[in-house]
């Protein structure tokens, strides 16, 4: 069996390395480090692939994150809704922006935001809301947007980790998640589902006014050179992620189906387990492209379960340990704990398995007969 590994990017990288190679050589063979004609045309095949009319590059997806909110002129104290199971990097950008973050639980069937606390946090000051499609599972789209019309608020999709994920909508109409809010934000980190060598990520919207504010943001404020109109950022894809992420993206439908497979195996074994949630794999759809493959140990089990998956050599994590109303940076007198016991419960259970391209099915036998063992 081949070692197991969290996230296989050397594997991947052996079936496209001369595609990958090409594009590096290219970088160096021009001397266009930034803004050169690969991060050019990497930017119009994402619009293609997304049916979306501006992907904007930047640095990161912390920074994508951050542009967004700049773009839309939110004011310090402004209050930002979003969900309190996720990553930190969605909270901080509100934090440095001096906007005020409003924590919300989340969704037990799906972890994703709740939407009965989006409405019940909601007060004159809220002027966005942050959806995360967390895990690469698609939040309820249609009902944030409405909720967002009815209260008149920016939608803002944390997309870093469900790209290439689809929306279908009650009208059955489909999207791209991060093409339905307002504007979106991903994350191009190495183990994303598409993911570069490096930092990267981008800003999605069909807002063009929207667009254009943010193209000046992302590069120092300036339209033209010497000519800072708006306040700004350093924040650019360098030419050579860029040509990483455009070797890829051609294959980014093939490497969700592999993440959807994986996660499908691992459904079917570890489901009939009385003990163990497992997420459900929706036949119909695409709206889950599994960033990570995370189930709920039920039983109390779920620390003992980390340290025999170790001890046995498979990689495991846990996604997220500490909620983020708990930690000390934002930290706040208006949060209580009764307003989050779905994620105050999830902290305790969830545990993400290996989930990557390259996983075998050798490997997943391995994997769930060591989780169901213990369990």
């Amino acid at each position: 069996m081949k070692k197991l590994q969290m996230v296989d990017l050397k594997s991947q990288y052996e079936k496209i390395k001369e595609e990958v190679n090409a594009s590096i050589q290219e970088v160096l063979d021009t001397n266009t480090y930034i803004n050169g004609p690969l991060v050019h045309q990497f930017q119009a095949d994402l619009e293609k692939y997304l049916g979306v009319k501006h992907v904007i590059p930047c640095a990161n997806g912390t920074d994508a994150l951050q542009i967004a909110m700049m773009g839309l002129d939110l004011k310090p104290g402004d209050e930002v809704i979003t969900a309190d199971f996720t990553f930190a990097a969605t909270v901080e950008v509100i934090a440095l922006l001096q906007l005020t973050p409003v924590l919300v639980d989340v969704d037990m069937n799906n972890m994703n935001i709740s939407l009965d606390g989006i409405r019940k946090a909601i007060t004159s000051k809220t002027k966005a809301i942050v959806p995360v499609h967390l895990f690469g599972r698609a939040a309820n789209m249609d009902a944030i947007m409405e909720i967002a019309r009815e209260h008149n608020l920016y939608v803002i999709e944390d997309n870093a980790q469900a790209i290439g994920a689809d929306y279908t909508s009650k009208d059955g109409s489909k999207k791209k998640v991060g093409t339905i809010g307002h504007v979106a934000a991903t994350s191009f980190f190495p183990s994303k589902n598409l993911g570069c060598y490096g930092d990267g990520g981008a800003i999605f919207t069909n807002d063009d006014k929207l667009a254009h504010i943010i193209r000046g943001i992302v590069n120092h404020g300036m339209y033209e050179r010497y000519h800072h109109d708006v306040v700004g950022v350093n924040s650019r894809l360098d030419s050579m992620q860029a040509g990483v992420l455009k070797a890829k993206l051609p294959h980014l439908d093939t490497y969700n189906k592999a993440r959807q497979d994986a996660a499908r195996k691992y459904s079917l074994a570890l489901g009939v387990n009385p003990n163990i949630w497992a997420p459900t794999i929706c036949e119909s759809c695409d709206c889950h492209v599994f960033h990570q493959y995370v189930i709920r140990i039920l039983n109390g089990k779920r620390d003992g379960l980390l340290e025999h998956l170790q001890a046995k050599g498979i990689p495991c994590a846990i996604y997220y340990p500490i909620p983020l109303h708990s930690q000390k940076a934002y930290a706040d007198a208006r949060y209580n704990e009764a307003d989050f016991p779905v994620t105050n419960q999830l902290v305790k259970e969830v545990i993400a398995l290996p989930m990557h391209t390259e996983l075998d099915d050798e490997q997943i036998k391995f994997i769930t007969d060591s989780v169901l063992e213990f369990v």
